[in-house]
């Protein structure tokens, strides 16, 4: 008889468990709080890890990716307390020539395989379907579900439940207990949306930072798509930022950076259609699963959007989940252990070296300040002169 997964959550996290799990064997049903299916979204980096999941999971030729074509002067501009700007290493000159992605890019390449080719190739979903309750047995999963639309609960019973909805997990909360349990607090806050068009004497791929102590402003370009930005800063009184209007929180917060790319963008996100506004944190679990619930993405380890790797870590972890449930058909859990095992230490990582990207997007003082503005020049000559290195040899194995 095959097995049954409930996957809680339609994200980049929930669909990439489904179609693991699918490829698995298994029969996945999908529930997503929200109506409708999402699209669009914000600036996403996509690092060879991500890359290699997206194989493996047989969506990447669905991926759109958005690179700008590398010009000589560079895509990336940097901007002086003064306004002058300068050429400077963007988040796509990180080591691994991450792909430029929107999130929805990476959510239509998989909502594609959800959806299948036809009728009978399809995984379900349910949207507005929440749950309730989880009862675990050493047989099943006992789930209590509401329809939102109706309030109508029913039960139904799962071989396993997969937690993918989010840094404020409902699985999470049900199953492990309460979010102060597991999110740590970072003091500080991001703004994300797309730009309805680019901000004027720039080229339309190109990408800018505005960083200063405590506040920053980021734009990130593409290759075929209006630009997203990232507003970020640094506070301690977490809870008064959701007070009032977003909007107006943020005026205040960059009120004193009178430039015309921070007066652009902040004049765009008077008009943004859908943003994204929240504070900053890191899932920290000391396991990730019990007998039948397993939690994945950001519901478990949410590296933070500083990390750069939340799309790639999400990828990586449902194409694992369903390698692992492949070599252990008949034992759930060493399949479990197998695939935590396997992927704590990447995850691990990279939340740790997300403190210090943080300081690259925001940094902490004047003196950070002051020798980012010192130290990220002197990587860009470095990584210019090893790119030059690298084509002169390739230049030359192709003269021989």
């Amino acid at each position: 008889m095959q097995k049954r997964a409930l996957v809680v959550g339609l994200g980049i996290a929930g669909m990439s468990a489904a179609v693991g799990l699918r490829r698995a064997g298994w029969t996945p049903v999908i529930i997503e709080r929200a109506r409708e299916r999402r699209t669009g979204g914000y600036f996403i980096g996509l690092f060879p890890e991500g890359r290699q999941a997206a194989i493996d999971l047989g969506i990447v030729e669905q991926l759109h990716t958005r690179n700008p074509e590398p010009r000589p002067d560079g895509n990336t501009w940097s901007l002086n307390r003064r306004g002058d700007r300068a050429p400077a290493l963007g988040f796509l000159d990180q080591p691994g020539g991450p792909a430029a992605v929107l999130r929805g890019d990476i959510e239509a390449a998989l909502w594609q395989s959800i959806i299948g080719d036809g009728a009978d190739d399809g995984i379900e979903v349910r949207f507005g379907t929440t749950p309730v309750s989880i009862t675990e047995s050493a047989t099943e999963a006992q789930v209590l579900l509401e329809d939102a639309a109706t309030g109508t609960q029913y039960r139904e019973s799962f071989d396993l439940v997969v937690g993918a909805d989010g840094m404020r997990s409902t699985v999470r909360r049900i199953v492990f207990g309460p979010h102060e349990d597991y999110l740590t607090n970072w003091n500080a806050m991001i703004c994300a949306f797309q730009l309805k068009e680019q901000v004027p004497t720039f080229e339309e791929s190109d990408s800018i930072i505005a960083a200063q102590a405590k506040r920053a402003v980021w734009v990130f370009g593409f290759a075929d798509h209006a630009p997203t930005v990232l507003l970020t800063y640094r506070t301690k009184d977490i809870q008064e930022q959701f007070s009032g209007s977003r909007v107006q929180r943020l005026r205040s917060v960059f009120s004193g950076m009178d430039d015309p790319v921070v007066r652009h963008v902040l004049d765009a996100l008077e008009e943004a259609d859908d943003l994204l506004f929240d504070s900053v944190h890191q899932v920290k679990m000391p396991r990730w699963s019990t007998r039948r619930v397993v939690l994945v993405g950001d519901a478990a380890w949410c590296m933070n959007l500083y990390s750069g790797m939340g799309a790639t870590s999400s990828l990586r972890g449902g194409a694992a989940l369903g390698a692992a449930l492949r070599e252990h058909p008949d034992d759930l859990g060493t399949a479990l252990d197998a695939w935590e095992t396997g992927l704590r230490p990447f995850i691990t990582q990279h939340q740790r070296t997300a403190r210090l990207k943080q300081q690259m997007f925001v940094p902490s003082s004047r003196r950070t300040e002051a020798l980012r503005s010192v130290a990220l020049p002197l990587l860009r000559r470095l990584r210019h002169r090893q790119l030059a290195t690298k084509t002169t040899a390739r230049s030359a194995q192709e003269i021989r």
